[in-house]
């Protein structure tokens, strides 16, 4: 097997907000940094290639994004779902021997957690994803033997049928990170949170 040592970390941003109302991924977290930002750079405290995958028209959270050291994917399939948007993520780095993929509604996973992934991945694990209080939770890592299949994801669902498929290689780890559970989808859950 291949050892990794060059991981991807892709960050999903591409969404469309519908159930928050607005721009969720604009929005300002208590710190006043917008949540998009915030996601991006926990990222990054652990994997040193990010890729933010964004719809074109996004222009106000590109601008954001374009201050950031990290790489910005326009995806003009983005409106096919979040599958698309893994793939297009996948395809611009397909050299890489793993991917980290995060969620940009997210922004409350600790960088532990996300470091963990990326050991957990250097150690040949196929798929790793943490666990807190025995539900499953994001970022999910790939080895690099997954591309051909994230390269072909489309529609909604995103990398589940994988996760189905191969559930035999899926590698969980205990975390006490609540925020691996933590989507912002609306207003309330942000204030709940």
């Amino acid at each position: 097997m291949v050892v990794l040592d060059n991981t991807v970390g892709i960050l999903l941003a591409a969404g469309c907000s519908s159930r928050f109302g607005s721009d969720k991924l604009l929005h300002p977290l208590p710190d006043g940094t917008p949540m998009a930002i915030t996601s991006a750079r926990i990222l990054k405290t652990a994997i040193s290639r990010v890729l933010v995958v964004v719809r074109p028209e996004a222009t106000r959270l590109i601008d954001l994004l374009a201050q950031e050291p990290i790489e910005i994917i326009l995806c003009q399939e983005a409106v096919n779902g979040m599958g698309a948007s893994i793939a297009c993520g996948v395809t611009a780095s397909a050299q890489a021997q793993g991917w980290v993929i995060a969620l940009a509604d997210m922004p409350f996973i600790q960088p532990f957690t996300v470091a963990q992934v990326v050991a957990l991945l250097h150690q040949n694990t196929m798929i790793v994803a943490p666990q807190y209080q025995g539900q499953r939770g994001h970022p999910v890592g790939f080895h690099h033997l997954f591309g051909p299949q994230l390269r072909r994801l489309e529609g909604d669902n995103g990398a589940w049928q994988i996760l189905q498929q191969y559930r035999s290689q899926l590698t969980l780890f205990a975390c006490n990170d609540k925020g691996v559970l933590w989507d912002i989808d609306t207003p309330e859950k942000l204030r709940a949170v």
